[in-house]
């Protein structure tokens, strides 16, 4: 019997941790073909549609996609586990089951966690970076400095932020009403699956590290950056179980599917950054002309 229960939640850790992995799991989306990557040697620029950000950055998400891009993002994120590859299976069976063996050792890991009001009380205020109230303004914060200071890849972050923050919380929800975990200090304090409760997975964790990982992956330089989305990210995680309110598992696993969540919205939205490509354009044009010369 004993079994039996660690086979069902290793059961239940496979197909959670599968659905935000779209991007591991299917052929990497190809770009429009009018959002082409670098300009043909010599030709001139495309002139900018009216309406559209003639920007370097690339940019090809704007707020009046986000309702069908997240209804598609909903449908790849829950049909993802029917297209797992097999070179992937034995990694998501590892992680699978180390998530599992995590969830059996939830309630020792909470028996030794301090009940001291100051850790409590410290845990409760680094809650406050993962919550909506926090996220969503800071998501709209990148528009605003992007508009104010014509910064087209801040303004591209707070688009897909968005879009990344809306995925979660629809995934995370779904997720929380199909297991029913108590938290910590609900029921008999055992957490027992589909016995009433929302603490499957941790809501801040995924919200944080979604936006996180967008953030991250928009400004990998300088490195300040990503450790700090990252680092505050991670204190959100530390937080929700060490002032109890969830359990360890459900702040772990929170945050890993926020990381696949945020890198797919990233790579299925983010577009081609056109500076980049131009200058690589360049430096071939430069470096096989003289050779061409020569062989006529």
């Amino acid at each position: 019997m004993r079994y039996a229960r660690y086979v069902r939640w290793l059961a239940l850790c496979l197909w959670i941790l599968h659905l935000p992995k779209p991007v591991w799991s299917q052929e990497p989306p190809k770009p429009a073909a009018d959002q082409a990557g670098p300009d043909q040697a010599g030709a001139a620029a495309p002139a900018t549609e009216p309406g559209h950000e003639g920007e370097e950055h690339g940019a090809r998400l704007h707020w009046r996609q986000l309702p069908k891009n997240i209804l598609m993002d909903q449908k790849t994120i829950f049909t993802s586990p029917l297209h797992i590859k097999a070179k992937d299976a034995k990694w998501w069976l590892i992680f699978g089951g180390a998530t599992a063996a995590l969830i059996a050792k939830d309630a020792d890991i909470s028996d030794q966690l301090s009940n001291s009001s100051r850790v409590v009380s410290v845990s409760k205020w680094t809650s406050r970076f993962g919550a909506e109230y926090t996220l969503i303004p800071v998501a709209f914060s990148f528009y605003i400095g992007g508009k104010l200071g014509d910064n087209p890849r801040a303004r591209d972050t707070a688009r897909l932020g968005i879009e990344a923050l809306v995925d979660a919380e629809i995934t995370v929800n779904i997720i929380k009403t199909v297991t029913q975990r108590p938290r910590p200090t609900e029921k008999d304090g055992r957490g027992r699956f589909w016995d009433g409760g929302d603490s499957f997975p941790s809501g801040h964790s995924i919200n944080s590290w979604a936006l996180a990982t967008v953030v991250a992956h928009e400004f990998p330089r300088p490195r300040i950056i990503p450790i700090t989305a990252y680092g505050l990210a991670t204190v959100v995680v530390a937080s929700r179980f060490a002032g109890k309110r969830h359990w360890a598992s459900d702040a772990v696993l929170g945050a890993g599917m926020g990381w696949f969540i945020g890198d797919y919205v990233y790579h299925k939205h983010h577009g081609p950054d056109r500076s980049k490509t131009r200058a690589v354009a360049s430096w071939l044009l430069t470096h096989t002309h003289p050779q061409i010369e020569m062989t006529r």
